[in-house]
């Protein structure tokens, strides 16, 4: 199925899987944005129980269809697993109303209503009419997302009481006459803009609608939705293993796992003990104790700390800059288009720190976005480092730029409509430690950085299966079963995470069911697929050739991807 001239002639399989693009693109407006898809910037996708319902319709469909067809080639067989894989799922989890039950401090609709405007072009007339077009909209995509949740209570399910509270302050403090819609919709009257005067004050009234739909949400939270919530935060071994698949495209095994997150986070203490005895000698009592005697002598160096948030992003921009042009030249097929990476300070102030990908055509370019929180004005390099690294090159922007390229090889929904977390946090955990491998985290302050992002990533998986599995908690939070409350004491016995941040970081975690091992189980699995190839091969292997080609797979399932890498990678042959 290739072309003379290289490139694959599209398959039937491919037509289906573009078209299944398309069809999710209309029926999610703002999935569509932010993978870059034009043309639907002016509409916000329905959240009501009427939209999951034609989204899950739209799934069943292409599975039908693809059931009726045969791979022409190997590219086709992966997309057929990969599809299948991913709707079949989508269609379990709407059958089990987990997309009505939706509702997080992260990545529910609260969030994702406010933050497809972080994306949305505004550069021309038209692009803030379309902007206009969505706020105006936003009362109506509130008010479907509230039918869903009251439709979800009505088939059983009980909020948890922690996902409330956070949602509906997230709520109010976009609301808010200094929150995100208000300092929005401003920049439409600004210096620079392409807008009269007069239309620009619409588009302020129109972000006051919008602001005015949150501020309701936050209410009605409180006031409907809190009264039958639930105390406990453990989704259940059941729920649990249905929301893992969707972010590992793979079945976990809960007591391995668990068991195997706690051996990793002994050995990464030890590295980082390692590295603390040598910045302070001195040092002595438990691990945790040496780790935070070394950590002060990071802290305490002023050559490692920066003043100012925009001088923090000056210097992410530089360091994302010096790695893509090494890295492009020794280790990593760049595209040109891609080697532009911009770091930006997100309108947000959770803490988070956040990739949004290139879209299609690549005139928007891939972002690295930090979340602020407020009054922090002094930033520690010596802790960010690994993580410019895990977000720009070689990590998501490498990951996500590189199969956005393959426009000769794959159809569009292999290259922008498919994202598995396992996947896409797991390879960017991994170009963390590929990173040290390839001696780019000499300083022993960058590598303790790694380390203690690793061992906060290692907790996750502790902390996640513990609490939503029922699991037994270990002796120094107290034994007996995880909770809320022996996973604090366990996260801040084990990460350096400022208190106001680590309370995101927990309540992400207990609201959002199985994304948070994604990054170490992920990891785990590019690890065994490199070894795989590796003994395949023997002295034929290439790491080069190895990123290349497991990168040219794009983001699928974890199944999917180890079938896939290791078909590529059979023995003796490259």
């Amino acid at each position: 199925m290739t072309h003379p001239s290289g490139r694959r002639t599209a398959s039937a399989i491919d037509t289906v899987a573009d078209a299944h693009l398309d069809a999710v693109a209309r029926l999610d407006p703002v999935v569509a944005t932010f993978a870059g898809l034009s043309g639907h910037d002016d509409r916000l996708t329905d959240y009501s129980p009427a939209g999951h319902a034609a989204r899950a319709e739209q799934s069943r469909r292409v599975l039908a269809e693809l059931a009726a067809l045969s791979p022409t080639d190997a590219v086709d067989a992966v997309t057929r697993a990969a599809m299948a894989e991913r709707l079949g799922l989508a269609v379990e989890q709407h059958e089990a109303g987990l997309d009505l039950a939706d509702l997080n401090n992260t990545a529910s609709p609260v969030q994702s209503l406010r933050e497809v405007f972080d994306v949305a072009p505004t550069a021309t007339a038209q692009d803030w009419t379309n902007v206009r077009a969505r706020l105006a909209a936003m009362p109506r995509a509130l008010a479907g997302y509230r039918e869903s949740l009251l439709a979800a209570v009505d088939g059983g399910w009980r909020p948890a009481a922690r996902q409330v509270l956070a949602t509906a302050g997230q709520a109010e403090e976009f609301a808010g006459p200094e929150g995100f819609f208000a300092a929005f919709t401003a920049a439409s009257g600004g210096q620079d803009s392409p807008l009269p005067a007069a239309v620009a004050q619409r588009i302020a009234e129109d972000g006051a609608a919008a602001g005015q739909a949150y501020a309701e949400l936050a209410g009605w939270l409180r006031r409907e939705l809190l009264p039958v919530a639930r105390e406990s935060d453990a989704a259940g071994r059941d729920a649990y293993g249905l929301y893992a698949r969707g972010f590992l495209g793979t079945e976990v095994d809960v007591d391995e796992t668990y068991a195997w997150g706690l051996e990793e986070l002994s050995r990464i203490e030890d590295r980082m003990a390692g590295i603390a005895r040598r910045l302070d000698p001195g040092a002595t009592g438990s691990t945790t104790e040496v780790i935070a005697a070394g950590i002060a002598v990071l802290d305490a160096d002023p050559a490692r700390r920066i003043e100012g948030a925009e001088a923090f992003r000056d210097w992410m921009q530089q360091l994302s800059d010096t790695a893509i042009e090494q890295l492009g030249r020794e280790h990593f097929d760049i595209a040109a288009p891609l080697r532009r990476l911009v770091c930006r300070i997100a309108p947000s102030t959770s803490g988070a720190v956040y990739y949004t990908a290139p879209s299609e055509d690549l005139s928007r370019p891939g972002q690295i976005w930090w979340a602020v929180p407020p009054g922090v004005t002094s930033f520690s390099t010596w802790q960010e480092t690994s993580t410019v690294y895990h977000e720009g090159v070689p990590g998501h922007h490498l990951q996500n730029g590189h199969v956005i390229a393959l426009a000769d090889r794959l159809n569009r929904w292999r290259r922008l409509g498919c994202w598995v977390s396992g996947h896409g946090e797991g390879w960017a955990l991994y170009a963390e430690r590929l990173m040290e491998e390839l001696g780019h985290l000499e300083d022993l302050g960058d590598r303790m950085g790694m380390l203690d992002a690793h061992a906060l990533r290692a907790c996750r998986v502790v902390v996640d299966l513990g609490v939503h599995c029922g699991l037994g908690a270990p002796q120094e939070v107290g034994g007996g079963t995880w909770d809320a409350d022996k996973a604090w004491a366990f996260l801040r016995r084990h990460t350096r995470i400022p208190d106001p941040n680590l309370r995101f970081e927990l309540d992400r975690y207990l609201g959002w069911p199985g994304q948070a091992i994604s990054y170490k189980v992920g990891e785990r699995v590019w690890l065994d697929l490199r070894e795989s190839a590796r003994a395949r091969l023997g002295e034929a292997f290439d790491l080069r050739d190895f990123h290349r080609e497991s990168l040219d797979v794009g983001s699928v399932g974890l199944d999917v991807l180890r079938d896939a890498v290791l078909g590529r990678f059979q023995e003796g042959v490259a």
